[in-house]
């Protein structure tokens, strides 16, 4: 896929020096290098590596700074739009989110269809990236190509599609680099796409080194150094944003771990559970007192309606406890998680409603079991982890 990417951006004359002779490996022929008497060791001079810098100009060097400011920035904004949409596709309502996201991403690919006479907005990029490179289209349809792409690849990560970021970075990368060659006339033809994929993908996955080297061996190394600035600018203009969610720039501690640990490892199945049509004499008697619980699920077969707690019974007074069901006390938004969510989403979701007990559900609210705060943080657990 790289070096597929790599002819469309450069043209139909170009030369994947690594692709078409496997001997040469980032601009140093081996072929044309001396070989000692061991056929094991190549030796080269200090002047074979001097060709990786002799056609490399200030003017790149400036622009590679410029666009790596552009692609932190861009990179950032899509790490934290793209947590953003894998949030909304843990919610509810799996039909209408994709029904909502298909009829999104049909409008998108209408849109794009007017204004680039194809729809640049879907498939994997290839048709996006060879009509970018045409030096005839203005600054401005660039920059709306460049809106576009990166709206059908959020639109569709929250409507629940599946699917990696590589390529959507990628193809972000060429055409904000398109743009920024553009922009500041240069006249060397897939310079700048080539930085800006380097430094957008270096940025939205925290892999610089990654990325450099993708030029390096796609370009013969005549693009590594203005690529190593374009990607290094761009690291430090993204900061620790990373559409990866599992990523982390440093080693997490036992508490962190534990909250990227899927809801399913501190999830209770053994509870008991209250029906709707019971009293709440019974649920003081049966499961408070008896039984020293304070939140009981209830449930009416299988589906899940709510939590009843002492909070709910302290609304009633004593004397109506035996008329009084708890499937009357229960609030109409009850919150609950579902078996795909992480640790670290539950406890958000208790925090937001101020509980410390969540119902564990599926997506059609049949109840699975019940999942407490307690249970996720363990401290005895982490105190014996960290020698407290």
């Amino acid at each position: 896929t790289s070096y597929v990417v790599y002819v469309n951006l450069i043209g139909h004359e170009s030369v994947i020096p690594f692709l078409n002779d496997p001997l040469n490996r980032v601009g140093l022929n081996i072929k044309e290098l001396s070989i000692a008497s061991s056929e094991k060791v190549v030796w080269f001079e200090v002047s074979d590596l001097a060709d990786l810098f002799t056609t490399v100009q200030v003017n790149d060097v400036f622009g590679a700074i410029l666009l790596g400011i552009f692609a932190g920035l861009g990179g950032r904004s899509m790490a934290w739009m793209v947590r953003w949409a894998k949030t909304q596709s843990r919610t509810d309502h799996f039909v209408r989110r994709v029904l909502l996201g298909g009829a999104a991403l049909a409008g998108l690919a209408f849109a794009s269809d007017l204004l680039f006479d194809a729809p640049l907005t879907i498939g994997p990029g290839f048709q996006a990236m060879d009509w970018v490179v045409n030096p005839s289209n203005g600054l401005g349809l660039i920059a709306l190509l460049f809106g576009l792409r990166m709206a059908a690849t959020i639109v569709t990560l929250a409507a629940g599609g599946v699917g990696g970021l590589f390529i959507p970075l990628a193809v972000q990368g060429v055409v904000l680099g398109q743009f920024t060659g553009q922009l500041l006339g240069s006249d060397r033809p897939g310079l700048y796409p080539t930085l800006g994929l380097a430094a957008f993908l270096g940025a939205g996955y925290r892999a610089p080194i990654s990325a450099v080297m993708f030029v390096a061996e796609s370009t013969g190394g005549s693009f590594v150094v203005p690529a190593l600035v374009a990607a290094a600018v761009s690291q430090l203009v993204a900061g620790k944003s990373s559409v990866a969610e599992h990523q982390h720039s440093v080693r997490l501690g036992h508490l962190e771990r534990r909250f990227t640990l899927p809801v399913t490892s501190a999830l209770d199945t053994d509870v008991m559970t209250v029906p709707p049509d019971a009293t709440v004499a019974e649920f003081m008697y049966l499961h408070v007192l008896g039984r020293r619980e304070r939140s009981v699920a209830v449930v009416d077969g299988s589906l899940y309606l709510g939590m009843i707690s002492l909070t709910e019974v302290s609304t009633i007074e004593r004397s109506a406890w035996d008329d009084t069901t708890v499937g009357s006390l229960l609030s109409e938004e009850q919150p609950s998680a579902r078996p795909g969510w992480s640790l670290r989403d539950t406890v958000v979701a208790m925090e937001k409603a101020d509980v410390d007990v969540l119902a564990v559900t599926d997506a059609e609210g049949a109840f699975i079991g019940m999942i407490s705060a307690d249970d996720i943080l363990k401290l005895d657990e982490i105190l014996d982890e960290t020698g407290g």
